[in-house]
C-alpha cells in the first residue's frame, strides 16, 4: 500500500509542477531589452543634413557594419545608437567639411528577425515595430500541428553579448531576435 501512495504522491507533484506558469525571462535577457536600441548589419538609416540635400540620403549598414556618405566616407556605425551617430557625423562634417553642421539620424528599416522551428513558413521576416512572439509565429503562419504552443525561445544579439531565454507569447520581439518555436511532448 505504501508502495501505491508514493507513486500516486508522485504522479501528483508532477502533475503539479507541469502545471505551474510560465518562467520568469531570465533578468539579463530584460536588461538586454531594456538598453537603447543599437545599430546592426541590415539596418537602413535616413540620415539628414540641414541646408546639404547632397548629403541627406538613406544608407544601409553594409557588413561590415559601416555606412559610406559623401565627404565623409565609410564611417562605422554598428553598436552605436542613432544619437551616437548623429554626434560622429557632425564632428567629421565639422572637421574641414562645413561650419556647423545639423545632422539628424533616424531608423529608416530595421534588420529582419527570423523564425524557426515548429511555424508553417520558417524564415526570415520583416520587423515590425512594437511586435511580440506571438505576432512572429502568425506571420509565419502559425504553428504546425506539433508545436509547443505556450512559450517559444529567443535568442538576442545586444553588441558582442548573445542572451537565449524561454519567453511567452506575449514577450517583445526586437530587430535581428531569432524565436524558435519547439516541439510539444505530447
Amino acid at each position: 500500500m505504501s508502495t501505491r501512495l508514493t507513486l500516486t504522491l508522485s504522479f501528483a507533484a508532477a502533475l503539479l509542477g507541469a502545471c505551474s506558469g510560465p518562467r520568469a525571462v531570465p533578468p539579463p535577457l530584460a536588461a538586454a531589452f531594456d538598453e537603447p536600441y543599437v545599430l546592426a548589419t541590415g539596418d537602413r538609416l535616413r540620415v539628414s543634413v540641414f541646408g546639404q540635400p547632397n548629403l541627406s540620403n538613406s544608407y544601409t549598414v553594409e557588413a561590415d557594419g559601416q555606412i559610406a556618405m559623401p565627404l565623409v566616407g565609410r564611417y562605422a556605425v554598428v553598436n552605436k545608437t542613432p544619437d551616437q551617430v548623429r554626434t560622429g557625423l557632425e564632428a567629421k562634417l565639422k572637421s574641414g567639411f562645413l561650419r556647423d553642421p545639423n545632422v539628424s539620424v533616424e531608423i529608416e528599416g530595421y534588420r529582419p528577425f527570423y523564425i524557426l522551428g515548429e511555424v508553417n513558413n520558417a524564415g526570415q521576416y520583416p520587423y515590425v515595430v512594437g511586435m511580440t512572439a506571438e505576432n512572429a509565429v502568425a506571420i509565419a503562419s502559425g504553428f504546425s500541428p506539433r508545436a509547443e504552443k505556450k512559450k517559444v525561445e529567443l535568442t538576442r544579439r545586444h553588441g558582442d553579448r548573445v542572451f537565449k531565454a524561454e519567453v511567452p507569447l506575449t514577450y517583445p520581439v526586437r530587430p535581428g531576435d531569432t524565436i524558435t518555436v519547439e516541439e510539444r511532448w505530447f
